[in-house]
């Protein structure tokens, strides 16, 4: 065994399986996830077939777990942002402040982005815990609608979210992790209008649907959110 735990045989499973990812994410850069292609990445790696699936037993295991890297390295961008406000900003600035660390995790890095947020790949089925990671993401921004007051124009939606967590247990113990109790509604209410702008405004940006239009995408997302923002009475 040596100083970190794992044996030779042990490091060189796991130096493949990243090497095999890392060719999988040129391949995703180069054209979507139809080019990644387990032949391609077989005869770059160096081995057969065969040997490949004894580190990925298929084309969507792999997809799996760049599926579950790319959301938590965007989930760790997101908590960074958040532990900088922790100390000060009111809920507005909060509100910018998560949304901006999503967009430049995006922007950076656009098919990882589109991977988890884009179109979804044919005949594939995320697993169960990939909702926990989404929700990982999205959990900051609760906190910032924890003492929102919010419009008529949105009282709707406030008031679906209220039934959804009453009714989805799972969903009521995530809101009640990040505000108060009683909240539930309003911040959830919150989260998911931001998740829509958010990925729509981001969505459009990292496909190219900007080019041209003379405009920068993170001053209309700064827009829409502050938009967003007045209509949940945000400081």
């Amino acid at each position: 065994m040596t100083g970190t735990g794992q044996s030779p045989r042990a490091r060189y499973r796991e130096q493949t399986r990243a090497e095999i990812k890392d060719i999988a994410l040129r391949q995703l850069a180069e054209g979507g996830t139809g080019a990644v292609a387990l032949t391609r990445i077989a005869k770059e790696v160096g081995l057969s077939g065969p040997a490949l699936y004894r580190y990925f037993d298929s084309r969507d295991a792999l997809l799996t777990d760049l599926i579950r890297d790319a959301y938590a390295d965007l989930s760790a961008a997101v908590a960074e942002a958040a532990d900088t406000l922790a100390e000060r900003g009111g809920a507005r600035a909060r509100l910018q402040a998560l949304a901006g660390a999503c967009r430049e995790w995006a922007v950076a890095q656009p098919h990882r982005y589109l991977l988890i947020e884009g179109t979804p790949v044919p005949g594939y089925t995320a697993p169960p815990d990939t909702l926990d990671s989404a929700r990982a993401v999205l959990g900051p921004f609760l906190a910032a609608f924890a003492g929102a007051q919010p419009s008529a124009a949105v009282r709707p939606v406030v008031a679906q979210m209220s039934v959804w967590a009453e009714q989805d247990t799972a969903v009521g113990d995530w809101a009640r992790g990040g505000v108060p109790a009683g909240a539930e509604g309003v911040a959830l209410a919150g989260a998911v209008l931001v998740w829509t702008q958010l990925h729509g405004a981001i969505g459009l940006e990292v496909s190219g649907q900007f080019k041209g239009m003379g405009h920068d995408g993170g001053t209309l997302l700064t827009a829409q959110l502050d938009a967003l923002a007045d209509t949940f009475d945000l400081t």
